[in-house]
């Protein structure tokens, strides 16, 4: 770590319903701890926001409202209510570009440089400020969105971005995933625009499209969508359900954090431990876990495997304690070799995970099932999917060539019936 990488950096944060944030505490590297990428974080709560009437815990089973150092839990190198508020890989590659002078190459940056570093209109309640005492959103006017996808393929080509264009992907850098996008404002609607890559192999903005309208179709609780074309591009609109009508933020934590677990461990959980966290801590385990059952039968059925513990997330009360599944987003057909393919969460207790609706009736009882409900939710979305296709597709925008590779490849592919 160079002597310009910051130590310490301060949570500022937006109560339920509130307008603007509050500082609540400091974050602070332990000294020695390792390099950018293995420094670990303590937090410790301010005493002006710890004593205040009406003070809650940032997420109690990490970070309860108490005086003194608080250490991450076992091997993490930061809370993960707190990691969850950093930028991930699209993010982290617009703050390294920004930065080349000073990180040398990539990846080199600090967590704290990268948390102080990104744009402060971030997904949950949290921001990260050098001040304790003066909040500065680091936000940037509205830009048009062909600005900002010019900007996006310059970053990708490894073309050398202008001031300008890199001011202008700034606001998005606080947003997770690793593929292009961009945070807009349109109509009074908070939006995460998703663009097309340079290493896309096929319409994957449209193909994510047409999966998140046919999770909808199927009952599913599901991220607002829509496909638009933009300068002869498309772009996947998502709206973002963690900002309240009238400007105020939700608080939210990933599955990754609920967990307990380091992202760089995380593909070793599972569905079955996030069914026993929901059975303990969330409101209706019941009607939830019923959903989370659903999720993972329609992402097989649509070939998202990419299933990974950020691409769940739940919203947080620190009033109740109990947190509630929020809307499912991310739901992205991917590539396959052959017809096989796991889930990147086991599906059943025994660790099993391959991509089959047969899998997950098998595991019923986990999601407090039994076998004949399983097997109903997957026929229900068998026949909705199969009826209401052409329909989703032409929604999403897809060619007549691009909806033939796509069925019976990536959607409802022959491995999914497998032992049905």
């Amino acid at each position: 770590m160079t002597t310009s990488e910051p130590t310490t950096a301060y949570v500022w944060a937006w109560s339920e319903g509130a307008l603007e944030p509050v500082v609540v505490g400091r974050i602070d590297v332990v000294p020695g701890s390792g390099g950018p990428d293995e420094q670990r974080h303590t937090f410790t709560y301010g005493r002006s926001y710890r004593d205040a009437p009406g003070a809650v815990p940032l997420y109690a089973p990490e970070l309860p409202l108490r005086r003194g150092v608080i250490e991450p839990l076992g091997a993490l190198r930061i809370a993960g209510v707190l990691g969850d508020g950093a930028p991930d890989a699209w993010g982290r590659r617009i703050l390294e570009d920004r930065h080349a002078d000073r990180a040398g190459s990539r990846g080199q940056l600090s967590t704290l440089a990268y948390m102080l570093g990104s744009g402060s209109d971030r997904i949950g309640a949290l921001d990260f400020q050098e001040s304790a005492t003066t909040y500065v959103p680091r936000n940037v006017d509205p830009v048009p969105l062909e600005e900002l996808m010019t900007a996006a393929q310059r970053l990708e080509d490894g073309q050398e971005l202008t001031p300008a264009l890199s001011e202008a992907l700034l606001r998005g850098t606080s947003v997770g995933g690793a593929r292009p996008k961009a945070l807009i404002e349109a109509d009074g609607r908070h939006l995460i625009a998703k663009f097309s890559s340079t290493t896309d192999t096929g319409p994957r903005v449209k193909e994510e499209g047409v999966a998140m309208d046919l999770a909808r179709r199927v009952g599913l609780d599901v991220a607002s969508t829509q496909v638009i074309t933009t300068a002869g591009r498309d772009v996947l609109l998502v709206e973002r359900f963690d900002r309240a009508p009238g400007g105020g933020r939700r608080m939210m934590v990933s599955a990754l954090t609920l967990l307990e677990e380091d992202e760089h461990f995380g593909h070793y959980l599972t569905y079955p431990e996030l069914a026993d966290k929901i059975r303990a801590t969330f409101t209706d385990p019941v009607a939830t876990l019923r959903e989370l059952f659903a999720r993972i039968v329609l992402n097989i059925a649509v070939g998202n495997f990419d299933d990974h513990a950020r691409n769940h997330a739940a919203f947080w009360d620190p009033v109740t304690g109990l947190a509630t599944l929020t809307p499912a987003y991310d739901i992205d057909p991917r590539p396959r070799v052959g017809q096989t393919a796991a889930q990147a969460l086991a599906i059943g207790r025994g660790g099993e995970r391959e991509s089959r609706f047969a899998v997950c009736v098998d595991a019923a009882e986990v999601y407090l099932l039994d076998r004949a409900e399983a097997q109903d939710i997957v026929d229900e979305q068998v026949e909705i999917i199969n009826a209401q296709w052409d329909e989703a597709a032409d929604a999403a925008l897809l060619t007549k060539r691009e909806r033939e590779r796509l069925w019976g490849t990536k959607i409802m592919n022959p491995f999914v019936f497998q032992d049905a």
